[in-house]
């Protein structure tokens, strides 16, 4: 974790904020072996964002919009504004799990009860967009046809561009940007984070394990046409031949602030392969004296996000973004 290769391949230490720019760089181009190259500034077109219905309630104002996000693609989401606002909040993106109803979870619509944390945020002082990933509630797009290689790439660029869209809002301090998502949308919250540095705080939710930990290293699971499937196509689904780990994922995004859900009965993502990364992640945020900037909870429960642990993670961002 703490070397990079230098001239002729050979591994130099990692001793300075200097050194690890170096090596982060050489983690991202590696998930870019799997992921695909993020779409070029080209590609980002006006976002033109469409309000499709608006639902006033005490504490905020729930638009369904769509936003542009390259041409000839139109991303579906909820946006909340408090009611409280005065001056400029900080915004954050809601990615939601793997469900049918894709933002509608986040946005307290419908699925499960513990998973509406963008109107919780929203109910806490922060304007929120919940948007839908491809294949999922609304957005139906077919990535591969349009010249990515990994729908886990659209997502990331997406969600870059769901960042713009609170960015663009006068309601929002587009310096002060955080992420949080569960299961799928917890490991695309380290995704995006990585990917953007505007991402100031992550929030992931049973989210991630080591490659190495997940199923015994079979990772095939990772490699269907929703996320990566380069996975089977280039490394044959196992964990040994991955260019990149989690623990290499949550150094890419130091010394920004993770918070990280990681129930102990989890049987998608096991605690084991969770504390492994969260090791190896640590001498990276000691390496910028970004003491306290990695924190994680480990509630006694399944694939979920108890209340508790939320209002912990909760009040991580405010730490963050409002301190």
């Amino acid at each position: 974790m703490m070397h990079y290769s230098g001239a002729e391949g050979k591994a130099v230490p990692v001793e300075s904020p200097e050194d690890w720019e170096i090596r982060r760089s050489h983690i991202l181009a590696n998930m870019q072996l799997v992921m695909g190259d993020p779409p070029p500034d080209t590609r980002r077109c006006a976002l033109d964002v469409q309000v499709l219905e608006e639902v006033q309630t005490e504490t905020y104002l729930r638009r369904k919009i769509t936003y542009m996000a390259e041409e000839g693609d139109r991303v579906p989401a909820y946006l909340f504004i408090p009611t409280s606002v005065h001056g400029r909040v900080p915004g954050i993106v809601c990615l939601h799990q793997t469900t049918a109803v894709g933002k509608a979870e986040p946005a307290g619509i419908g699925g499960l009860p513990n998973l509406h944390y963008a109107g919780e945020l929203a109910e806490h002082g922060y304007v929120t967009i919940a948007p839908d990933y491809p294949g999922y509630g609304d957005y139906q797009f077919d990535a591969y046809a349009n010249g990515y290689v990994s729908a886990t790439m659209k997502g990331i660029y997406n969600h870059s561009r769901a960042i713009d869209v609170l960015a663009s809002l006068p309601e929002v301090d587009g310096e002060r940007i955080g992420c949080i998502g569960h299961s799928l949308g917890g490991h695309n919250t380290l995704f995006l984070a990585a990917f953007d540095e505007r991402v100031g705080v992550a929030v992931t939710s049973c989210g991630f394990s080591s490659f190495r930990k997940y199923k015994d290293g079979d990772i095939a699971g990772w490699s269907h046409k929703g996320y990566m499937p380069r996975i089977a196509d280039l490394y044959g689904a196992r964990a040994e031949t991955m260019p990149f780990e989690f623990s290499e994922v949550l150094g890419a995004i130091a010394p920004r602030a993770v918070f990280v859900n990681a129930p102990t009965g989890d049987t998608n993502f096991p605690l084991e392969g969770v504390l492994e990364c969260l090791a190896a992640a640590q001498p990276v945020y000691a390496l910028y004296g970004a003491h306290g900037r990695l924190e994680a909870a480990h509630p006694e429960c399944g694939h979920d996000f108890p209340p508790e642990v939320r209002e912990q993670a909760y009040a991580f961002i405010d730490s963050v973004l409002k301190g």
